[in-house]
């Protein structure tokens, strides 16, 4: 089987021109009766291979990490190792699966080097959201910032793995909100309203890279993919958790409601983007709301199997009839926005 990537490659080695490759991805496209956008492309694996490969790097990572101990090298080590590897699995065999594990890998060990290194030179304070933050704190958190940014920047220029730039990003977001809550211990209790807000960021970000790929065939697609699928969580659990549907005990009800209009909002904004990844991270919270909507209706005992057919029936239509959704939501789509996403 071959990916998308691969047919990418063909096109940049010559081997395939590149007239060709858009008439077969027309073609295709045809096949399937829906536009190759839709299909959402994600490479996670090239073969078995790959998992055999991941589990093998699994155990030389881990075994490393606890032969270096609990040091300022150990995290060093890793990421030495991470990178060593990837040029060979992700530079040269273009692995998929190892590929991603390795720059994880690869930006956790330099964020634990950089963490225990900044601890012992500045003195950092464990309890980054403590009441006394000190000054020492406030500049290494900072610096793991700058770190973490820099050393996911380095890894994309050379080996560039699409998911990279979500990683890079879910760190700096991380380590600048506790920045943040370090500096102004008035906004801690606003955590909700600021994660939200850098997830709206990151979506805009992600909206940024899809518009230089509409038709989806290239890498910056995937880039994209992994951008929408960092945003999603940070403006979904904020957004419930103010509903109070991560509270104990039984939802209200017209927070319950609220939770359902705002996901058919989601189901909305996933279909102009065409991407999936606001729904099915807000999936757990509206079966949730579902679940208390029925309870407030007297299923008492059948809620959980009602929402569950409820929510797997609603989401097998929408899947079955994407395409034809997109094509009317963009029909009265203003033309601007129609401008900056895939065609129906």
């Amino acid at each position: 089987m071959y990916s998308e990537a691969d047919l990418d490659g063909a096109v940049a080695a010559g081997i395939v021109p590149a007239d060709t490759a858009r008439r077969f991805r027309a073609y295709m496209a045809a096949q399937k009766a829906s536009p190759s956008a839709d299909e959402e492309y994600v490479r996670f694996l090239t073969g078995f291979n790959d998992i055999f490969v991941s589990i093998a790097i699994a155990l030389v990572v881990v075994a490393t990490s606890f032969l270096a101990g609990d040091t300022d090298l150990g995290g060093l080590a890793v990421a030495v190792i991470s990178w060593g590897l990837a040029e060979y699995f992700t530079a040269r065999r273009r692995m998929a699966l190892p590929s991603i594990l390795l720059l994880l890998t690869f930006i956790g060990g330099m964020g634990f080097f950089g963490l225990l290194l900044l601890k012992d030179m500045l003195g950092m304070n464990s309890k980054l959201f403590s009441a006394n933050s000190d000054p020492a704190t406030i500049i290494g958190l900072a610096v793991l910032c700058a770190i973490i940014g820099a050393s996911a920047y380095a890894h994309w220029r050379r080996f560039h793995v699409p998911i990279t730039i979500a990683a890079g990003t879910g760190c700096v977001v991380l380590l600048a909100n506790s920045l943040i809550m370090a500096l102004f211990p008035a906004l801690r209790p606003y955590w909700a309203p600021l994660l939200a807000l850098s997830g709206l960021l990151v979506f805009a970000l992600a909206v940024r890279w899809d518009m230089t790929d509409l038709s989806r065939t290239t890498r910056r697609s995937d880039v994209a993919f992994w951008l929408h699928l960092l945003a999603a969580p940070l403006i979904v659990h904020p957004l419930f958790f103010s509903l109070g549907l991560l509270g104990h005990g039984q939802a209200a009800l017209s927070s319950a409601l609220a939770a359902i209009f705002i996901y058919l909002l989601f189901g909305i904004v996933a279909l102009l983007i065409d991407r999936r990844a606001l729904l099915v991270s807000a999936l757990g919270y509206v079966i949730y709301a579902l679940a208390s909507v029925l309870k407030h209706s007297g299923f008492i005992g059948q809620e959980l199997a009602l929402t569950a057919l409820i929510a797997g029936a609603g989401l097998l239509t929408l899947s079955v009839f994407w395409h034809t959704a997109r094509a009317t939501l963009l029909r009265l789509a203003p033309s601007p926005i129609r401008h900056y996403v895939p065609a129906a």
